[in-house]
């Protein structure tokens, strides 16, 4: 999708950003660090424009915390302190900012959600990838990671077909004021209560095993 001046306004604000925010940039750095040790970026392959894959880059926030088997605990069981609180001020999303100078992202458009998504958009939720992802969009000020999966991907569909560099100002506005009331933020998020479409492998698992009559 051709959007003429978004990229000009992404570098401009993202090297904007980078200068003001680099001492708090620092501190969290060194916080993550000394709290969780190291590695202090969580890296992780998402979808960008065009479906193609990126590496997204946010602090991280959670620990490596295993169970007997090997197996990563739970979320809700490795967050931090400090992770909840990144998570909540949306200051783990600060290194993107080094994904928009890079073009992987926008400061504004669709979240990147995961690759493993990508085979069960219809041909209609495909669309949200016609634009660079973005650290915010509209979908985040409409309810952030409170609503379903549905409601979102439609949220992203209408930024898709109304995007315009004035409504990207309103969404960044609108975020730095959710920011600051910490709205709709839900850090443990069950995919039951989320997934109503089937985006996950494991919501289409359990789906298919209730179908079935068997047990989860």
């Amino acid at each position: 999708m051709n959007q003429p001046g978004k990229r000009l306004f992404d570098l401009a604000a993202a090297v904007t950003a980078l200068v003001l925010l680099w001492p708090v940039i620092v501190v969290t750095a060194l916080a993550v660090a000394i709290c969780m040790g190291q590695p202090v970026l969580f890296r992780q392959r998402r979808p960008g424009l065009n479906g193609q894959p990126f590496t997204c880059l946010k602090f991280r926030t959670m620990t490596d915390a295993r169970d007997a088997s090997g197996e990563p605990k739970p979320d809700a069981k490795r967050m931090t302190l400090l992770g909840r609180a990144l998570r909540r001020s949306s200051l783990d999303e600060l290194p993107q900012l080094w994904n928009v100078l890079r073009g992987d992202m926008s400061l504004v458009g669709p979240r990147p959600l995961l690759m493993e998504y990508l085979p069960n958009y219809t041909a209609e939720q495909q669309r949200r990838h016609d634009v660079r992802p973005g650290i915010t969009g509209w979908a985040q000020i409409n309810g952030r990671n409170a609503v379903t999966f549905g409601d979102r991907l439609k949220l992203d569909l209408y930024y898709v077909e109304r995007w315009s560099l004035w409504l990207d100002v309103k969404i960044l506005g609108r975020t730095l004021l959710a920011v600051i009331r910490s709205r709709g933020v839900k850090l443990e998020q069950p995919l039951d209560e989320v997934d109503d479409i089937g985006l996950h492998p494991e919501t289409r698992r359990k789906a298919a095993a209730l179908a079935k009559g068997g047990t989860l």
